[in-house]
């Protein structure tokens, strides 16, 4: 594993198509619930420690942002995982600078906010609700754990696993996320349909 690891820090690592899709499913799936994780646990200690609140927007515990951001920081820092310091630094530029100005579409767009960091605590810097500076150090710490962590055993997997049992499970991993968001982003606006907030607070789930 160390010899593979150093490879993929040195660009030795060739992939084909179809392990590219691996590492893309297996990234698209990790870095959304990672980011679910966080804010579960988050808006737990948010609340005092006494609710536990449900994020994001879909039936799985995903949140779309945070795939978003983990596959901006690859494209833009891959070819500089050298230097975990400029990782950093433009980790957080972009993190916080997709957060900032997807607050503000969300906001003055569809008249929604899905964050505010004017309620909630350790909101130091914090620049009109839409963006702080704990989020983006944590995001800048979090791309860590993603360029040094979950992208080499995305690549790892990627070579290992059976081609065809690859295949297979990158697609229905992209297929179940990808339908999930679209009936949520879009059926359910279309054909008036509940989304997947209205269906679990029918069972007494909390959102925050």
């Amino acid at each position: 594993m160390k010899k593979f690891f150093n490879d993929y820090m040195n660009d030795k690592i060739k992939l084909d198509k179809w392990q590219k899709l691996g590492v893309f499913a297996f990234i698209l799936l990790v870095s959304g619930f990672f980011g679910w994780v966080y804010e579960f646990v988050f808006y737990f200690l948010n609340s005092g420690m006494k609710v536990w609140y449900m994020r994001g927007g879909d039936f799985l515990p995903w949140i779309n942002i945070y795939a978003i951001g983990a596959f901006l920081i690859l494209f833009f820092c891959s070819k500089f995982k050298k230097k975990p310091w400029l990782v950093f630094l433009l980790s957080v530029l972009i993190t916080g600078l997709l957060e900032f100005f997807s607050g503000l579409v969300i906001d003055k767009v569809v008249g929604a906010r899905y964050w505010d960091y004017n309620t909630e605590i350790w909101n130091w810097g914090n620049i009109n609700g839409y963006i702080c500076l704990r989020s983006v150090l944590f995001f800048g710490l979090s791309s860590f754990i993603l360029m040094y962590v979950f992208n080499p055993v995305a690549y790892f997997l990627s070579t290992k696993i059976n081609k065809k049992v690859l295949i297979v499970l990158s697609i229905l991993i992209i297929a179940i996320i990808f339908a999930d968001e679209f009936y949520n982003l879009i059926i359910t606006k279309v054909f008036g349909l509940r989304n997947a907030i209205e269906v679990y607070k029918t069972y007494g789930i909390k959102y925050m």
